[in-house]
């Protein structure tokens, strides 16, 4: 089965080409999606996926966060890796093995498991509403981080956008006297994640095989320790051996969908998309796992989402203005 899915994304990459999907699918949505772009369709595939992933992480509730986490950084970079053999981007892949690469690529993994751990951790804490704040923030976050860092002006829109934001944390921590610590934990490591990724030169699909390489051993040590001490749920059943493997699929397809789409579609118009992903995942918390959404979070969300909605909008006008 794993080698089938890995024959399946053979043709798909970073290349802007309707070969990404198998001949006889493309002929089928072809047919029946003919007023959907391939680039539309593509977004709301991966984005609909990042927001529905609370479903798949429900179902390894009995399973430690850290212990999904391994599964998930060994198996995304065997994954990973075999799609990249398979389009024979070998030498791609063997290029971002600089030091000087490998370095950066380092830092950006370390960030990037720490998203993905402390994300599966809130999922499975019953804290999904939280973790929709933050991926709701994180725009914000990439605003503020672009003025502070890389010397970015920011027109009127952007800085009421960013201060509104900052309203709707300290109202939050006003009101509930806790600091939604896993919502910021996402927002900031994740933009941390994409400033650090600008210093090195490397494909979306690439640069998280090396990545997840990079890190690979740290989580086979822990899978490892796990059987070791028999602590470890590898093996327990088939079902969640399969689980535990796709782990990887779920986090590749995503990305392949994204990239394809990032190639067909223009900037401001996929930025509308992102927000599709946090809002399944409010949803999800809200009507599906019943969690409290009460009148400080409303008030919360609320200035968040006028803040996205502002930002959203103004840059928009900005972009078009200059076209």
């Amino acid at each position: 089965m794993y080698l089938s899915i890995l024959h399946g994304l053979r043709y798909c990459g970073d290349l802007p080409s309707t070969r990404c999907v198998h001949p006889v699918t493309r002929s089928l949505w072809s047919g029946a999606l003919p007023g959907i772009s391939w680039g539309a369709l593509y977004a709301i595939l991966a984005y609909g996926s990042w927001g529905l992933l609370p479903i798949y992480w429900k179902l390894f509730s009995t399973v430690p966060a850290v212990e999904v986490l391994s599964h998930r950084i060994v198996w995304s970079a065997v994954l990973l890796i075999g799609v990249l053999c398979l389009q024979g981007r070998q030498a791609e892949f063997r290029q971002l093995w600089q030091p000087q690469r490998v370095g950066a690529l380092l830092l950006t993994a370390s960030l990037l498991a720490f998203n993905w751990g402390l994300y599966i951790y809130g999922v499975n804490t019953d804290r999904i509403v939280e973790t929709s704040l933050g991926y709701f923030i994180n725009p914000l976050v990439n605003v503020l981080f672009g003025f502070l860092f890389l010397k970015e002006r920011l027109h009127l829109g952007q800085r009421v956008a960013v201060l509104l934001a900052g309203l709707g944390v300290g109202y939050f921590v006003w009101q509930l006297g806790t600091i939604p610590w896993i919502a910021l934990g996402l927002a900031f490591s994740f933009a941390f994640y994409g400033l650090l990724r600008k210093v090195v030169p490397a494909a979306p699909l690439t640069g998280l095989a090396v990545e997840t390489a990079l890190i690979t051993p740290v989580a086979l040590a822990i899978l490892g320790y796990g059987a070791v001490t028999q602590t470890g749920h590898w093996g327990e059943s088939g079902q969640l051996n399969v689980l535990f493997i796709g782990c990887g699929v779920i986090t590749s397809l995503p990305l392949l969908w994204f990239n394809n789409a990032a190639k067909r579609l223009r900037l401001s118009t996929l930025g509308f998309f992102q927000y599709a992903a946090p809002s399944l995942q409010l949803l999800l918390g809200v009507f599906l796992y019943q969690e409290p959404f009460t009148r400080t979070h409303s008030i919360t969300f609320g200035l968040i989402w006028i803040a996205l909605l502002l930002y959203s909008v103004t840059s928009w006008r900005r972009h078009k203005t200059v076209a």
